[in-house]
């Protein structure tokens, strides 16, 4: 097992290990004192593993809502669902909120606790890679609005994070392959030596680490910039275009793969403009072809950049573009939305 300390003014430790969700109680009873506990999932995973979450809580009052998979329920009206469904049960504010599910379900069922009596705690169970290596952790909860990706929300952070690898066995290929966009992208951005395992090693027998690696950096992140004014912002290398293709595709190309073809042309437009180190978007491609995740779109151009003006990171009309020097080393890079030209 292994540990990392998130160290944002609501403390927290993440957990990453083969069969950490069988000592679920042990471990909640560690950080909370509750009595009752509302589990927060979506039928995928419900179907696969509700039923034995909800027997290792059997010591608790346990509750249990789950909503349709897919990121057309990642909503406020899902949100609302569950805000009533959490009066109804008459949560307090001593009592928690467990998500159990990818990044969808940690987003909302995070929101709802952000949100329900002003905020409760809860924890994540993160069931796929992506959210164990990026979503999990870090605070950021919310949902889409028709506008775009992610415009509301609130940071709220987990009072534990359980990385369970044994979920991952039940996982879609499809699923891994957007873990493994967000996987990429910790090595763009901020560690050469996990881009360069994930370019000539074997990444699943090294899925402990590659986990570890990904959750380190980003709770140094969070760490610095709880709430995103700053270097943060450096966690979303490839998601102003990412979200944009989302968008465009009607989420035909899911997150992670997304975020993996934005990574692509961010620095392909970089390099064109001097920005970037020639070959980092030929690099990046190259793992995109290797781990067979998507590389191909069908909208053009000004479909793409006319998304970036509903970024939620916009201020006024400048956004800051997340840059690589080269691989392992990435910057800021404020520009006006309107002034981006492409070819």
């Amino acid at each position: 097992m292994k540990t990392v300390s998130v160290n944002t003014s609501k403390p927290y430790k993440v957990k990453i290990g083969k069969g950490l969700v069988d000592k679920l109680a042990e471990e909640i009873q560690k950080v909370k004192n509750c009595k009752k506990i509302a589990i927060i999932t979506d039928d995928n995973v419900g179907r696969l593993y509700g039923k034995k979450v909800e027997s290792l809580l059997k010591d608790f009052e346990v509750c249990y809502f789950e909503f349709s998979n897919g990121e057309d329920n990642k909503s406020l009206a899902t949100v609302s669902d569950i805000l009533e469904f959490l009066a109804k049960n008459k949560l307090t504010r001593s009592d928690l909120i467990v998500a159990l599910g990818g990044g969808i379900v940690g987003d909302v069922a995070g929101f709802a606790a952000a949100s329900y009596l002003r905020g409760i705690d809860f924890v994540q169970i993160p069931t796929t890679l992506l959210a164990m290596v990026d979503s999990s952790v870090g605070g950021k909860t919310g949902v889409n609005l028709s506008a775009g990706k992610n415009l509301a929300g609130a940071f709220h952070q987990p009072c534990l994070v359980i990385c369970d690898q044994n979920f991952l066995h039940t996982l879609p290929s499809e699923e891994i392959k957007n873990g493994l966009g967000e996987v990429i992208k910790y090595g763009c951005i901020a560690d050469k030596k996990l881009f360069d395992l994930l370019c000539t090693g074997d990444v699943f027998c090294n899925i402990e680490e590659v986990i570890y690696t990904c959750i380190s950096i980003k709770a140094d992140f969070a760490a610095r910039d709880e709430f995103d004014k700053g270097d943060r912002q450096k966690l979303n290398f490839g998601h102003t275009l990412g979200h944009s293709i989302e968008k465009a595709t009607a989420f035909a190309i899911p997150h992670g793969q997304a975020v993996g073809i934005g990574m692509v042309l961010i620095c392909r437009w970089a390099q064109e403009h001097g920005l970037t180190g020639a070959g980092c978007a030929e690099e990046i491609d190259g793992l995109l072809k290797k781990f067979e995740m998507a590389r191909k779109y069908d909208f053009t151009d000004e479909q793409l950049w006319g998304a970036v003006a509903n970024d939620k990171k916009l201020k006024g009309s400048d956004i800051n573009l997340v840059l690589l020097k080269d691989i392992g080393e990435s910057y800021l890079y404020k520009t006006d939305v309107n002034g981006l030209i492409t070819k």
